[in-house]
Protein backbone atom coordinates (compact mmCIF):
# COMPACT_ATOMS: atom_id res chain seq x y z
CA UNK A 1 0.00 0.00 0.00
CA UNK A 2 2.97 2.33 0.96
CA UNK A 3 4.13 1.71 -2.51
CA UNK A 4 1.01 2.59 -4.52
CA UNK A 5 1.20 5.68 -2.40
CA UNK A 6 4.48 6.78 -3.46
CA UNK A 7 4.23 5.85 -7.00
CA UNK A 8 1.30 7.73 -7.19
CA UNK A 9 2.76 10.66 -5.51
CA UNK A 10 5.62 10.76 -7.92
CA UNK A 11 3.53 10.61 -10.95
CA UNK A 12 1.39 13.51 -9.28
CA UNK A 13 4.48 15.64 -8.60
CA UNK A 14 5.88 14.50 -12.05
CA UNK A 15 2.35 15.66 -13.79
CA UNK A 16 2.45 19.04 -12.34
CA UNK A 17 6.11 19.72 -12.89
CA UNK A 18 5.93 18.90 -16.76
CA UNK A 19 2.94 20.99 -17.10
CA UNK A 20 5.15 23.50 -15.31
CA UNK A 21 7.81 23.31 -17.01
CA UNK A 22 5.62 23.46 -20.60
CA UNK A 23 3.89 26.49 -19.21
CA UNK A 24 7.43 28.14 -18.78
CA UNK A 25 8.66 26.92 -21.91
CA UNK A 26 5.53 28.52 -24.15
CA UNK A 27 5.94 31.83 -21.84
CA UNK A 28 9.71 32.10 -22.81
CA UNK A 29 9.05 31.44 -26.15
CA UNK A 30 6.38 34.28 -26.43
CA UNK A 31 8.77 36.34 -24.73
CA UNK A 32 11.45 35.77 -27.51
CA UNK A 33 8.89 35.91 -30.30
CA UNK A 34 7.95 39.90 -28.63
CA UNK A 35 11.43 40.78 -28.34
CA UNK A 36 12.16 39.36 -32.23
CA UNK A 37 9.33 41.31 -33.49
CA UNK A 38 10.57 44.50 -31.48
CA UNK A 39 13.78 44.34 -33.11
CA UNK A 40 12.25 44.35 -37.11
CA UNK A 41 9.72 47.10 -36.16
CA UNK A 42 10.80 50.58 -36.51
CA UNK A 43 10.57 53.55 -34.43
CA UNK A 44 10.74 57.06 -34.87
CA UNK A 45 12.93 59.65 -32.71
CA UNK A 46 13.18 63.36 -33.37
CA UNK A 47 16.67 64.72 -32.85
CA UNK A 48 17.03 67.69 -30.29
CA UNK A 49 20.01 70.44 -31.37
CA UNK A 50 23.35 68.70 -30.12
CA UNK A 51 22.14 65.22 -30.41
CA UNK A 52 23.92 62.71 -32.22
CA UNK A 53 22.64 62.55 -35.55
CA UNK A 54 23.14 59.63 -38.10
CA UNK A 55 25.31 58.87 -40.69
CA UNK A 56 25.28 56.38 -43.74
CA UNK A 57 26.20 53.00 -43.68
CA UNK A 58 26.52 52.57 -47.41
CA UNK A 59 25.80 55.88 -49.05
CA UNK A 60 26.52 59.98 -48.10
CA UNK A 61 23.92 61.46 -46.23
CA UNK A 62 23.63 64.84 -44.22
CA UNK A 63 26.97 63.92 -42.98
CA UNK A 64 28.64 64.79 -46.19
CA UNK A 65 26.48 67.23 -48.37
CA UNK A 66 25.82 69.67 -45.31
CA UNK A 67 29.57 70.27 -44.88
CA UNK A 68 30.25 70.07 -48.47
CA UNK A 69 27.57 72.93 -49.00
CA UNK A 70 28.38 75.24 -46.19
CA UNK A 71 32.42 75.42 -46.88
CA UNK A 72 31.62 75.57 -51.08
CA UNK A 73 29.08 77.90 -51.06
CA UNK A 74 31.12 80.13 -48.46
CA UNK A 75 34.51 80.03 -50.74
CA UNK A 76 32.44 80.66 -53.99
CA UNK A 77 30.74 83.92 -52.36
CA UNK A 78 33.98 85.36 -50.59
CA UNK A 79 36.15 84.88 -53.70
CA UNK A 80 34.03 86.87 -56.01
CA UNK A 81 33.25 89.35 -53.25
CA UNK A 82 36.90 89.52 -53.44
CA UNK A 83 37.63 89.86 -56.73
CA UNK A 84 34.56 92.45 -57.56
CA UNK A 85 36.00 94.49 -54.39
CA UNK A 86 32.97 95.35 -53.12
CA UNK A 87 29.69 94.50 -53.67
CA UNK A 88 26.79 96.29 -51.66
CA UNK A 89 24.61 94.35 -49.80
CA UNK A 90 21.78 92.46 -51.79
CA UNK A 91 22.84 94.34 -55.06
CA UNK A 92 23.79 91.16 -57.18
CA UNK A 93 21.24 88.68 -57.82
CA UNK A 94 22.21 84.72 -58.63
CA UNK A 95 20.67 82.15 -61.02
CA UNK A 96 21.12 79.41 -59.70
CA UNK A 97 20.50 76.75 -62.88
CA UNK A 98 21.05 73.08 -60.82
CA UNK A 99 22.97 70.18 -59.43
CA UNK A 100 24.62 67.59 -61.68
CA UNK A 101 25.19 64.45 -59.90
CA UNK A 102 28.36 62.83 -61.70
CA UNK A 103 29.27 60.72 -58.29
CA UNK A 104 28.69 56.39 -57.81
CA UNK A 105 25.30 56.99 -55.54
CA UNK A 106 21.92 58.09 -56.58
CA UNK A 107 21.02 61.06 -55.26
CA UNK A 108 17.28 59.92 -54.21
CA UNK A 109 15.29 62.89 -52.58
CA UNK A 110 18.68 64.35 -51.40
CA UNK A 111 19.18 66.18 -54.96
CA UNK A 112 16.30 68.40 -53.86
CA UNK A 113 17.64 68.98 -50.79
CA UNK A 114 20.65 69.86 -51.90
CA UNK A 115 18.99 72.46 -54.25
CA UNK A 116 17.57 74.07 -51.42
CA UNK A 117 20.73 73.79 -49.30
CA UNK A 118 22.62 75.73 -51.61
CA UNK A 119 20.03 78.23 -52.62
CA UNK A 120 19.70 78.69 -48.72
CA UNK A 121 23.06 79.38 -48.60
CA UNK A 122 23.33 82.18 -51.26
CA UNK A 123 20.17 84.29 -49.90
CA UNK A 124 21.69 84.25 -46.41
CA UNK A 125 24.90 85.87 -47.34
CA UNK A 126 23.97 89.32 -47.26
CA UNK A 127 25.56 90.32 -50.35
CA UNK A 128 23.82 88.04 -52.85
CA UNK A 129 19.98 87.29 -53.55
CA UNK A 130 19.16 84.27 -55.59
CA UNK A 131 16.28 84.51 -58.64
CA UNK A 132 13.52 82.05 -57.31
CA UNK A 133 13.29 78.20 -58.87
CA UNK A 134 9.73 79.02 -59.82
CA UNK A 135 11.17 81.32 -62.38
CA UNK A 136 13.90 79.42 -63.40
CA UNK A 137 12.65 76.13 -64.23
CA UNK A 138 9.96 77.04 -66.26
CA UNK A 139 12.58 79.52 -68.12
CA UNK A 140 14.75 76.73 -68.60
CA UNK A 141 11.82 73.97 -69.85
CA UNK A 142 10.52 76.63 -72.21
CA UNK A 143 14.03 77.38 -73.95
CA UNK A 144 14.46 73.47 -73.51
CA UNK A 145 17.73 74.05 -72.59
CA UNK A 146 20.19 71.45 -71.11
CA UNK A 147 22.96 71.82 -68.58
CA UNK A 148 25.57 72.30 -70.95
CA UNK A 149 23.52 74.81 -73.36
CA UNK A 150 23.64 77.49 -71.24
CA UNK A 151 27.48 77.87 -71.05
CA UNK A 152 26.78 79.23 -74.73
CA UNK A 153 26.80 82.82 -74.54
CA UNK A 154 23.50 83.06 -77.21
CA UNK A 155 21.46 80.51 -74.72
CA UNK A 156 22.42 82.70 -71.91
CA UNK A 157 21.52 86.31 -73.41
CA UNK A 158 18.12 84.12 -74.54
CA UNK A 159 17.46 82.85 -70.47
CA UNK A 160 18.54 86.51 -69.23
CA UNK A 161 15.47 88.06 -71.95
CA UNK A 162 13.27 85.23 -70.59
CA UNK A 163 14.01 86.09 -66.87
CA UNK A 164 13.99 90.28 -67.35
CA UNK A 165 10.52 89.78 -68.99
CA UNK A 166 9.04 88.31 -65.78
CA UNK A 167 10.60 91.07 -63.93
CA UNK A 168 13.48 88.55 -62.58
CA UNK A 169 16.76 90.28 -64.02
CA UNK A 170 20.19 88.49 -62.99
CA UNK A 171 24.00 88.73 -62.78
CA UNK A 172 25.35 85.25 -62.56
CA UNK A 173 24.47 81.83 -63.08
CA UNK A 174 25.35 79.50 -61.14
CA UNK A 175 26.39 75.54 -61.94
CA UNK A 176 27.03 72.47 -59.52
CA UNK A 177 28.54 69.54 -60.00
CA UNK A 178 29.00 66.38 -57.62
CA UNK A 179 31.44 63.73 -58.22
CA UNK A 180 33.35 60.96 -55.98
CA UNK A 181 36.21 58.79 -56.43
CA UNK A 182 36.68 55.27 -54.55
CA UNK A 183 39.41 53.59 -53.58
CA UNK A 184 39.08 50.28 -52.13
CA UNK A 185 41.17 47.97 -49.61
CA UNK A 186 39.93 44.47 -50.20
CA UNK A 187 35.97 44.56 -48.54
CA UNK A 188 36.57 47.67 -47.39
CA UNK A 189 36.50 51.36 -49.12
CA UNK A 190 36.72 54.69 -48.99
CA UNK A 191 34.91 57.73 -50.85
CA UNK A 192 35.85 60.88 -51.98
CA UNK A 193 33.15 63.61 -52.62
CA UNK A 194 33.87 67.35 -53.89
CA UNK A 195 31.22 69.69 -54.60
CA UNK A 196 32.30 71.72 -57.13
CA UNK A 197 30.07 75.14 -57.99
CA UNK A 198 30.74 77.39 -60.88
CA UNK A 199 29.44 80.89 -61.16
CA UNK A 200 29.47 83.10 -64.86
CA UNK A 201 29.09 86.74 -64.41
CA UNK A 202 26.65 86.95 -67.35
CA UNK A 203 27.41 90.67 -68.03
CA UNK A 204 31.26 89.98 -69.19
CA UNK A 205 31.70 86.42 -69.35
CA UNK A 206 34.24 85.94 -66.57
CA UNK A 207 33.54 82.73 -63.86
CA UNK A 208 35.18 81.77 -61.12
CA UNK A 209 35.20 77.55 -59.71
CA UNK A 210 35.53 76.46 -55.96
CA UNK A 211 34.70 73.77 -54.40
CA UNK A 212 34.85 71.29 -51.23
CA UNK A 213 35.95 67.80 -50.78
CA UNK A 214 35.09 65.35 -48.16
CA UNK A 215 36.30 61.76 -47.50
CA UNK A 216 34.03 58.63 -45.99
CA UNK A 217 35.05 55.18 -44.96
CA UNK A 218 32.29 52.49 -45.69
CA UNK A 219 34.16 49.57 -43.06
CA UNK A 220 32.91 45.60 -43.85
CA UNK A 221 35.84 44.76 -42.04
CA UNK A 222 36.54 43.94 -37.89
CA UNK A 223 39.95 45.23 -38.18
CA UNK A 224 38.66 48.95 -40.12
CA UNK A 225 35.67 49.53 -37.75
CA UNK A 226 38.04 49.40 -34.98
CA UNK A 227 40.16 52.18 -36.32
CA UNK A 228 37.29 54.66 -37.76
CA UNK A 229 35.65 53.80 -34.34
Amino acid sequence: MKTYDSLSRRKNFFHRYGKSCKSLSFLMLGMVLLFVAGCKSQTGTVLQPGSRELSGSHAAGQEVFKPLVEESVARLLTAEIQREGSIPRGSKRICFVGVENHSAEELADYREQLYEMIDTSISSSGQFTSVSRRYVEPAIHAGRYRMQDLFLPENQRKLQATLEQNGQPFDYLLFAKLTSGTTRDNRDSQRDYRLSLELINIHDGSSIKEGCELSKGYNVSLGAKMRNR
